[in-house]
């Protein structure tokens, strides 16, 4: 079986081969599935206030 990750950021399922894979200098793995999750997570935002995430649908009570 394939492994399947979730966006660091938005946390929906990557299809195998698809987005991009972060990798900081202390060993920490990232997955993003677009340049707009890697982009907000960049700038420091935090996914629960961002209202299109998985966290932040969760946060708002919309899920």
């Amino acid at each position: 079986m394939v492994e399947q990750h979730p966006c660091s950021f938005c946390g929906i399922q990557l299809e195998p081969g698809t987005g991009k894979m972060y990798v900081r200098k202390d060993g920490t793995i990232f997955y993003f599935c677009s340049s707009k999750c890697q982009n907000n997570y960049k700038l420091g935002r935090v996914p629960r206030r961002v209202q299109w995430t998985a966290a932040g649908k969760k946060a708002a009570n919309k899920e």
